[in-house]
């Protein structure tokens, strides 16, 4: 199988699909596939959505992923409001551990992830592309977290996801006025990481995918711990994780073989462990 080819796909409920790419399926993309409600999240596609996750999670092969979406106009509209003026207060309460869940689950994957995001990423859609760790998107792109408009607040992450994107004061602006940011202005405030032509969201993120695949796993992955456990603390606790993280892999398999391709002028053949 030619590399970026697409090897197979795993459903996890009616919505939610888990597609291989490359010919040992190193690429996950994980697909939002509610196209009639554009991919609003109900409790049934986030308990997918988390489920999705926790398998993504446990394959060591795996070595990143792409959230994409089916939609055309768009990535995912955030919360199923429709199935939320239907639920109880006692409902409503049942319902957030599994919400929780599936932002959580896409927070917490070990290997990189990538939100390709065309058309409307509002409220949790724009939060599930805030828990990746880039986000490519398109001209089409329109962002924001506009939950204080329908009386909550961003549950998914925003509220500290946000502000570790663009600052307290940016996310308190975006945040307190809902309003929706298109993708020119978002990519100039670092919203979304990069902008690409119009309908090439998708083929973009795979292809960095697929870079990113390229490099040692287990340097990857450690890399991800580094930075996400880091981010925040002074500096000295901060050099303390990155040292954790650099003892985890300094005996590894991949690192062996990195050195010993790098000195034989070869291409890597990574165990991943």
């Amino acid at each position: 199988m030619a590399e970026g080819e697409q090897s197979g796909e795993q459903r996890f409920g009616e919505f939610v699909a888990v597609r291989r790419h490359g010919a040992g399926g190193h690429v996950a993309e994980l697909v939002l596939d509610r196209p009639k409600a554009m991919n609003a999240v109900s409790t049934g596609v986030a308990r997918s959505l988390a489920a999705a996750c926790a398998e993504l999670a446990a394959d060591q092969d795996v070595r990143a992923t792409v959230l994409t979406s089916t939609h055309p106009r768009a990535f995912c509209v955030g919360a199923d409001l429709k199935e939320r003026n239907a639920l109880t207060d006692a409902e409503l309460l049942r319902s957030r551990p599994v919400a929780r869940a599936a932002y959580t689950g896409v927070l917490e994957l070990p290997m990189p992830v990538i939100a390709a995001v065309h058309g409307y990423a509002l409220g949790g859609g724009f939060e599930l592309a805030l828990a990746c760790d880039l986000i490519v998107a398109d001209p089409s792109a329109v962002v924001g977290l506009p939950e204080v408009s329908v009386g909550v607040l961003p549950g998914g992450g925003g509220t500290q996801l946000l502000p570790r994107r663009v600052g307290a004061a940016r996310a308190a602006e975006l945040i307190f006025t809902a309003r929706r940011v298109p993708a020119a202005e978002a990519a100039g405030l670092g919203l979304v990481d990069l902008l690409v032509d119009e309908g090439a969201d998708r083929d973009e993120a795979l292809a960095l995918a697929d870079r990113i695949a390229a490099n040692s796993p287990v340097g990857v992955r450690a890399a991800k711990r580094a930075l996400r456990l880091g981010h925040g603390l002074d500096l000295r606790a901060g050099l303390e994780v990155e040292d954790a993280a650099w003892r985890s892999v300094a005996f590894s398999g991949d690192r062996a073989e990195g050195v010993a391709a790098f000195n034989e002028k070869r291409p890597p053949r990574w165990p991943g462990a």
